[in-house]
């Protein structure tokens, strides 16, 4: 990747051993003559010198998945177990540990092939450890790539952990790591009448956090039930600043599948909650949309059973929308092809769904967009409270 930015000529170059999922080495150089090297970004999981001492002697539950990797792509657990460290019960989010479940499907308990260690899956119907699953656990680590949107539904499972072991008086360690839109804090706020497993707290639909800084916050601010506080050590990363690019060092579900989708994701999401495709089901998810009801153009797509989508919605149906593969970087939420979609649709009554709202976290986005309120006055609507969420964030930031 290499950018050009005016103002001194600015040259970032990330040398990666992979498409999209690596470790970057970046070369800046802020003059024709004169080069800096910047350090691999090391997740906390790779500063392990911080964390390896309070787990000795310690029995350990640990909350993780697929994105749970050292930078050389060790996985998480299997680094304890070689470092010594008596791990004693893997916890799954959505997609379930190994990542390969669609959104939304049940997860069920079972046992890691290669380790025997017993997983217990946190959705569906368990999303909060219970107390007998922590009998016995001294310690838990919170080990999970977030996407920096408030509706990805990690930090909701953030949630319920370090509400489990505040009231089971387990500490909890977090593995921190960069938020790959960590430079954003944008959208409408959600309202506290509409939260939900899609969304819980007062934010904005992307909050500009990484996972650490946001466990300060669910602490800081009292948000667990009967505002308990959570035993909280975040280990950072090192040589990260929010304003880096970053690439994942996997994908962190199965409909995320590069740098791009990443990027999209939290504008083209808000297109779950309406009648209109964002590439499940293809090989572009998250980055494109459309559907049968929108106004044929030059660019169509058919949704067909993949690896994430085993029911994709318009299932063999051709679908009219745009490509948005090689769109530039996105620096905000951009609302421009949901208003776009809801304007050009056939049958406008039917174009939102209940779940809008939850995404939104609010009703206004929808009776702006089905009123005709243009772009800029929406974004306006939703200033104030951006402002006053920045100002609660500061006492947060680690980077």
């Amino acid at each position: 990747m290499i950018k050009f930015i005016t103002k001194s000529i600015f040259i970032a170059i990330s040398l990666c051993c992979a498409p999209s999922y690596s470790g970057c080495i970046q070369t800046l150089a802020k003059s024709n003559t004169t080069a800096i090297t910047n350090p691999v970004i090391k997740t906390g999981a790779d500063n392990y010198e911080k964390y390896l001492p309070l787990l000795k002697d310690k029995k350990v539950g640990i909350v993780t998945n697929q994105t749970g990797i050292l930078t050389n792509k060790t996985h998480v657990v299997d680094f304890l177990l070689e470092k010594k460290v008596a791990v004693q019960t893997i916890f799954a989010p959505e997609h379930g540990f190994r990542g390969t479940a669609d959104a939304g499907e049940h997860v069920v308990d079972g046992k890691d092939p290669k380790t025997g260690l017993p997983i217990i899956s946190l959705y569906g119907d368990n999303k909060k450890p219970k107390a007998a699953q922590l009998a016995g656990i001294d310690v838990m680590i919170f080990d999970l790539q977030d996407v920096g949107a408030r509706f990805y539904t990690y930090i909701s499972s953030l949630h319920y952990v370090m509400e489990a072991c505040a009231e089971n008086n387990v500490p909890l360690i977090i593995f921190d790591r960069p938020n790959p839109n960590g430079r954003i804090v944008d959208g409408p706020l959600l309202e506290k009448e509409f939260s939900s497993f899609v969304g819980m707290h007062p934010i904005p639909l992307l909050h500009g956090m990484t996972i650490g800084e946001y466990a300060k916050m669910i602490n800081g601010e009292k948000w667990l039930k009967d505002a308990v506080q959570c035993k909280l050590t975040v280990i950072p990363c090192v040589d990260y600043n929010r304003k880096m690019d970053y690439s994942l060092l996997a994908k962190p579900s199965p409909n995320l599948p590069n740098d791009q989708s990443i990027n999209l994701y939290a504008s083209l999401c808000l297109f779950e909650g309406t009648n209109v495709s964002m590439g499940r089901g293809t090989e572009k998810q998250f980055q494109i949309y459309g559907s049968p009801y929108l106004t044929k153009t030059n660019f169509s797509f058919t949704p067909k059973p993949n690896f994430g989508a085993k029911d994709p919605l318009y299932n063999g149906k051709e679908c009219f929308g745009e490509d948005l593969t090689n769109y530039p970087k996105l620096n905000q939420l951009e609302l421009k092809w949901l208003i776009k979609a809801y304007q050009n649709t056939s049958d406008k009554t039917k174009f939102f769904n209940a779940f809008f709202t939850k995404l939104a976290g609010t009703k206004k986005l929808q009776q702006q967009i089905e009123s005709g309120v243009p772009e800029d006055q929406i974004r306006k609507s939703w200033q104030k409270d951006l402002e006053t969420f920045k100002k609660m964030r500061l006492k947060y930031l680690i980077y």
